[in-house]
């Protein structure tokens, strides 16, 4: 399985090198339990093929997303599924030419305060790069009209190039991102991309990855703003060379941005290439998970406690075994109301990876196999979380299954 951007069979992949790494390990339940999992949109090749997106979903309750393919020109599209009285109706918001607007959008939009979406693509665009160096877009809602404008796009250079994260949006509507190449070292980027008062686009640099003790290649999952903070994973490098979480502190001088490594993974049974976006609980802990590592070196789920002095405390809460569990895990998690966490497998199961649960009970964690992707009509490797929306209903994509086998996304009740 190549690694960086995971797939059976991907278009574009990032060429990123990793390790193993992860500890502790509990009980895994292979089991079904009273839960329902059903597909509620399958992709053909005219409105996108190919969905490796994260979800988005706004107070309406529609859902919006990217493929990496299909569409008009058969280089991917962003997408808006609306729910009616006769089940959910797909609009395809733009297609993507893979010339100067870009091409292959990954890893979905984010929505900002006026409605508009914002996200990014790995090839088109300029730059010294074989097919573009990639871009971040923003597409407008004037009135129900979508009109996409590039707000950067990459040139292979200092800035980075090949941008597969998810972007992050603050308040006053400034662009955050990562980039998995390019950089004054080779090995990625943290950007910004300021919003003037004018209405144009400033960009920079506020970190570049060394492949040293900072970590290399920025992961797939967008950062989290956190009481003006930014957390992040890099998915390679650090001490141990098995990635890192970062934390980045706002403040004042040309340096605009302090980076703060906050945990080295130390590869197996520590985990190891963290590549999904992180979880934020009440308390200030984080959760999220790895594609290597844990005790069986397979991927591993794991927990961050905060220390106001050094790195956070560490603790791999679930190891996947390589059965019935799933393994290789690369989407973030999510919580319900009582505390449990659900995630998913991109390989696994049946053989086409797994939404699993994990329960606290008595210190521990207890996993469970809440669903087994089977492939069409089914979904099939799921190369992403899920997202809540405010009605506590539960949304995730799969790059291949649905009808056609060209992904599909799923609705999960638990």
């Amino acid at each position: 399985m190549p690694v960086g951007i995971i797939s059976v069979k991907s278009p574009t992949q990032f060429r990123i090198g990793a390790v193993a790494v992860t500890a502790v390990f509990v009980l895994s339940l292979a089991a079904a339990t009273a839960t329902t999992t059903n597909v509620i949109f399958s992709f053909s090749e005219d409105d996108g093929e190919y969905a490796d997106t994260d979800l988005e979903t706004d107070d309406a309750g529609n859902i919006y997303g990217t493929t990496v393919l299909g569409g008009d020109f058969a280089s991917g599209t962003v997408f808006k599924l609306s729910p009616t009285l006769n089940g959910w109706v797909q609009t395809v918001l733009y297609s993507f030419t893979s010339g100067a607007d870009g091409g292959e959008p990954y890893k979905g939009v984010t929505l900002d305060r006026e409605g508009n979406l914002y996200g990014t693509a790995v090839a088109g665009g300029s730059g010294s790069c074989e097919g573009g160096c990639g871009v971040v877009y923003k597409l407008t809602n004037s009135g129900g009209t979508w009109t996409q404008t590039v707000i950067h796009a990459f040139t292979g250079g200092n800035d980075g190039s090949g941008p597969g994260a998810r972007v992050t949006v603050d308040p006053n509507g400034n662009v955050y991102g990562m980039t998995p190449t390019g950089g004054a070292y080779g090995l990625g980027t943290i950007y910004k991309i300021h919003h003037e008062p004018n209405g144009t686009w400033t960009f920079s640099v506020i970190h570049a990855f060394t492949g040293g003790a900072d970590g290399a290649t920025g992961s797939a999952g967008r950062m989290i703003l956190r009481n003006g903070h930014l957390y992040g994973a890099a998915t390679a490098g650090g001490i141990y060379g098995s990635g890192v979480i970062f934390e980045l502190t706002p403040r004042r001088g040309p340096q605009e941005w302090a980076f703060r490594r906050i945990y080295s993974f130390r590869g197996q049974p520590d985990g190891s290439f963290p590549y999904g976006a992180l979880l934020f609980d009440g308390s200030g802990n984080i959760y999220g998970t790895t594609y290597y590592g844990g005790a069986n070196g397979i991927g591993a789920v794991y927990k961050l406690s905060p220390r106001s002095i050094g790195e956070w405390n560490e603790r791999v809460l679930y190891s996947f075994q390589e059965g019935s569990d799933g393994n290789s895990p690369i989407g973030n998690l999510v919580s319900d109301t009582a505390g449990n966490l659900y995630g998913t497998t991109s390989e696994g199961g049946l053989g086409s990876g797994t939404i699993f649960k994990l329960t606290p009970i008595r210190r521990q964690w207890v996993e469970t196999v809440v669903h087994s992707f089977q492939g069409p009509p089914d979904g099939a490797f799921a190369y992403n979380g899920m997202v809540v929306d405010r009605f506590g209903n539960f949304y995730g994509a799969t790059v291949h299954g649905g009808d056609n086998d060209d992904g599909s996304i799923y609705q999960f009740t638990p």
